[in-house]
């Protein structure tokens, strides 16, 4: 019996283990392990931080669903992996012997990376987790009762700049409906060299969109920032010039700061020699596949993507839900190939679709593909984000309970619109 592990349970994951179990022989077993037995909707924790979702809203026991769709489940996550023998170990000693692993393990934080950041040992909120988010929403509810300056932003290495944007505009809607905004001055600090760049080089007018949006919401804003340090109430702040130079030091006070910090790779990937690049990021051909080892394959955040382009402080680029969905698509048809014994020829289109909710309306950034020049280049704002923000939690909750690969959603109203996951679509 031939044996495909997918290791992780979340976005790209569960649509990876779902869609191969589906297109998959039976007799082929498909399995599923994770860190934890629940599925986290990680897009939905800007909202779990202002308390407009709770926890059980975002999370999902995964034991039942697999259950039901014949999918072997170990959730003790991976410990070691023997890539020249094809074979792992999980967390609680079993060993598995495997003909393809698929990675969608997402990243580690490093909030080690400067002093005094993160949630458990420093200063700062995070909304990376829905744990985060929740002490995050405690400090937002201590705000309210005893208002002060904000910051809010992205650390130099940081990677997905959309969930900061969403955070200190909601956020800042939140106030004036609390009517003390006028309390609470907010300052937007980013590694970006831009407001709007996203890790992309900017999607349509981004720029100017979200700078005015910024100045009409009195919201200040630093980029080029490197962060030195944080301490009780304070962020240390280095801003630089294109050079690389420092040209302005900032020490700025805070009541509440959520700063995303940068990734890392997985401790177990990390340390299979030539699979990641050293900051621990699988590296992949366009097939998704790893060059080194032929049975191993990749998708989400894990991935190795080079940055688009030099900037002062270094910035990531962005892994977006759809993003990792066409990874794992890729993935799917590769290995099918791979199984009757034809080449694989299914690339990911690697588009860029972001849907960042503001509370009173949202901003879609689109970038077809994600680096430039590109065939779909633009970015809106309105209402109807807000709604197709709800809607696509919606849907990806209603797609792991289903056990299904792609909902209508997906299928039609995307595709009406000319985006699609693979090339070959």
């Amino acid at each position: 019996m031939k044996r495909t592990i997918v290791v992780g349970a979340g976005l790209g994951g569960m649509s990876v283990v779902y869609e191969l179990r589906q297109k998959l022989p039976k007799d082929h077993e498909v399995m599923l392990i994770g860190e934890g037995a629940e599925f986290h909707f990680i897009p939905s924790n800007p909202w779990v931080a202002l308390g407009e979702r709770t926890r059980e809203q975002v999370i999902l026991d995964l034991t039942p669903y697999v259950k039901k769709f014949k999918i072997p489940f170990n959730s003790t996550g991976v410990a070691s992996i023997d890539a020249t023998a094809n074979r792992l170990t999980t967390g609680d000693g079993l060993e598995l012997p495997y003909d393809y692993l698929v990675l969608c393990t997402g990243p580690k934080l490093a909030f080690e990376a400067v002093a005094g950041a993160g949630p458990e040992h420093g200063f700062t909120q995070s909304i990376c987790t829905v744990s985060h988010a929740e002490k995050a929403y405690e400090t937002y509810l201590q705000l309210l009762a005893n208002p002060g300056p904000v910051l809010v932003g992205a650390m130099q290495g940081a990677s997905c700049f959309g969930p900061a944007y969403e955070y200190v505009l909601s956020l800042e809607t939140l106030l004036r409906k609390n009517k003390i905004r006028d309390r609470i001055p907010i300052t937007f600090v980013t590694s970006e060299p831009y407001i709007g760049h996203m890790g992309l080089g900017g999607v349509g007018d981004s720029k100017g969109l979200m700078e005015h949006e910024f100045r009409d919401r009195g919201i200040h804003w630093i980029c080029n920032a490197r962060v030195d340090h944080f301490e009780d109430g304070q962020a240390f702040v280095e801003e630089l010039d294109r050079k690389s130079q420092v040209e302005f030091t900032h020490q700025l006070p805070f009541k509440l700061a959520m700063f995303l910090p940068s990734f890392k790779g997985s401790p177990a990937i990390a340390a299979v020699p030539e699979l990641c690049n050293p900051k621990g990021f699988v590296l992949t051909d366009e097939f998704q596949r790893s060059p080194k080892y032929p049975a191993i394959f990749a998708a989400g955040v894990c991935v190795a993507l080079p940055p688009l382009e030099q900037t002062p402080v270094p910035v990531g680029v962005p892994k977006t839900g759809f993003m990792i969905e066409s990874m794992t698509t890729a993935i799917v048809e590769n290995i099918l190939s791979l199984e009757r014994g034809e080449a694989m020829s299914t690339k990911p289109t690697l588009n860029a679709i972001c849907l960042a909710d503001m509370g009173d309306k949202g901003a879609a950034f689109v970038a077809l593909p994600q680096n430039p020049p590109r065939n779909t280049n633009w970015t809106a704002m309105g209402k109807w984000v807000h709604v197709a923000k709800i809607a696509f939690e919606k849907y990806f909750l209603y797609k792991v309970r289903n056990g299904t690969s792609e909902p209508i959603y997906e299928k039609y109203i995307l595709g009406a619109v000319g985006i699609h996951r693979t090339k070959d679509e």
